[in-house]
């Protein structure tokens, strides 16, 4: 490290003690105005490799299994909203007697406004098949009494 010229301002004792605290690397002191030293540190290319690899891996253990969990959440959210439906749907069966009218845009105005169905198509009018539709998943109701599957289609 190199130290100031003694001047009055750098004769005081406090001031020659901090001096000799300052680091080793960053400022010079002396000459006509502060210079920076040459500093080299960074990385090296191999820490930068390593670096890579261990994301790498990462990346290869985080993306099977979002694609997994976003396949199961796209069949949960199909076969909510085919479920979700399904008051509405009976609502209407029971004021008009068939399934007949059921349409989307009915059972949105008069029961349930927030149905998201793809398709409701009414097969005779005491059966129907209402289809929800998420992402790439597709799930369908053959009711009154069937199941939710997620094969076929309406």
């Amino acid at each position: 490290m190199v130290l100031p010229k003694r001047t009055a301002e750098t004769d005081h004792p406090w001031v020659r003690a901090n001096l000799s605290q300052l680091p080793k690397q960053g400022l010079l002191v002396s000459g006509p105005g502060p210079q920076l030293v040459q500093d080299e540190s960074g990385f090296t290319l191999i820490e930068l490799l390593v670096v890579l690899v261990i994301i790498g891996i990462l990346l290869a253990i985080a993306v099977p299994s979002y694609l997994g969990f976003k396949a199961r959440a796209e069949k949960s959210a199909a076969k909510s909203n085919v479920r979700a439906a399904l008051p509405a749907i009976e609502a209407l069966y029971s004021d008009k007697g068939s399934y007949v009218s059921a349409t989307i845009t009915k059972l949105k105005a008069s029961y349930d406004a927030g149905i998201s169905l793809a398709t409701i198509k009414s097969q005779s009018g005491s059966i129907y098949c209402a289809q929800a539709v998420s992402g790439s998943r597709t799930a369908h109701r053959t009711g009154p009494s069937g199941a939710i599957t997620l094969t076929g289609a309406c």
